[in-house]
């Protein structure tokens, strides 16, 4: 007799993402993967979604009214606690799922210790409708904390979580975050949990404007430096350069994006120890034009 499948509880956020939820939603009818169930939490949208989410007719679709807006995180941590699967995937209204996503990474969960299976994914620019893979050649499988300190590279739509690990942990998101509680989150889970890495892209990340403005890069430099001001006692001093060297890196970048060449070339000097590397000289001297089309990959 086969085992029983396991159950993913997929999470679906949505705040007004009426313009590509009906995308979103087909990518999961498509799943080749059967048993799983859909929490989609209505973060209070004034637009068409609750709509679109019965047109899609998708019986296995929970729908759930959120009391008040809330933050992203926030919304998650009460969607995940009405979760009623084994594992518990996420994905935003503006995104897509490869059709057979939860069949390449359910499978390896089989080692009871492995908390997270992620992957790679695709990215696709909505202004040239171009879609790129996008390839991590860093990322290994097993403990991987000092690794994602060093390179963090775990995309939340291409993962899957053990939601016992969750609740043994007692891991959820942090509220106070608006953009970087997946860092935060997954961080905290590697320290203890073996993850697991497929090569196979099983998501697509649509980029657009609206995720990828400068008030989002700026609000992601200022939590960064909130989250090393609150963990710097329990980071080496290795760790505490590595996230040093990535908030810097985009505090550059970002003033790249909005400034003279001179002030970014200040900038380049007064950090120098912490930015130096020939990829950074590039950008340095990179027109922003080429800059903007592919400041998504760096």
């Amino acid at each position: 007799m086969k085992p029983k499948k396991n159950k993913v509880s997929i999470i679906l956020n949505c705040y007004n993402g009426a313009k590509y939820l009906e995308e979103a939603l087909s990518s999961l009818k498509a799943q080749t993967y059967k048993n799983w169930e859909l929490i989609f939490w209505d973060n209070r949208s004034t637009d068409n979604s609750r709509k679109i989410l019965k047109l899609s007719k998708i019986k296995k679709a929970r729908y759930f009214l959120s009391k008040k807006h809330t933050s992203l995180y926030a919304a998650r941590n009460l969607a995940m606690k009405k979760a009623s699967g084994d594992f518990i995937s996420f994905i935003d209204a503006d995104d897509l799922w490869d059709k057979n996503k939860l069949k390449k990474q359910i499978r390896f969960f089989h080692d009871k210790k492995t908390a997270v299976v992620y992957g790679n994914s695709w990215l696709k620019n909505e202004k040239n409708k171009k879609k790129k893979k996008f390839i991590n050649y860093y990322v290994k499988s097993g403990y991987i904390y000092k690794d994602l300190i060093k390179r963090y590279n775990v995309g939340i739509l291409t993962s899957i979580i053990r939601k016992s690990i969750l609740k043994k942990s007692k891991i959820s998101f942090n509220r106070k975050y608006d953009i970087i509680g997946d860092f935060d989150f997954f961080l905290r889970l590697s320290k203890k949990y073996k993850f697991k890495f497929i090569q196979d892209p099983v998501a697509t990340y649509r980029i657009h404007d609206q995720n990828l403005s400068f008030l989002k890069k700026s609000k992601q430099i200022k939590e960064f430096f909130y989250w090393i001001k609150k963990n710097k006692k329990n980071l080496s001093h290795n760790e505490y350069l590595k996230i040093k060297q990535r908030i810097h890196k985009l505090e550059f970048i970002n003033i790249k994006l909005k400034q003279s060449f001179f002030k970014t070339f200040f900038y380049f000097k007064r950090y120098f120890k912490y930015i130096f590397n020939l990829k950074n000289i590039v950008i340095l001297f990179l027109p922003i034009y080429f800059l903007k089309k592919v400041m998504w990959f760096i």
